[in-house]
């Protein structure tokens, strides 16, 4: 065990020793949803993710997320 901690404190990797068959990460499951949205949205949705350089749907993921967080947040004061 010893010679395993000198070796990672070194700067090696733990990767050689990890068995990633059964690795899971948690929350990460998707499910397919859709949405319906005006087409007005979608072509806000397309010009606000064109000028951050993203995909329309990473950047509704990431608002949702984000307001999912600050509502659990918001809740979590009450």
């Amino acid at each position: 065990m010893k010679d395993f901690e000198e070796y990672f404190d070194n700067g090696g990797s733990v990767m050689p020793f990890a068995d990633m068959s059964k690795a899971e990460r948690p929350n990460l499951k998707t499910r397919r949803v859709n949405v319906d949205f005006p087409a007005w949205m979608v072509d806000a949705l397309d010009r606000e993710a064109a000028h951050l350089g993203v995909t329309r749907q990473a950047l509704i993921k990431v608002w949702i997320a984000n307001c999912l967080t600050r509502e659990a947040h918001t809740t979590s004061r009450a």
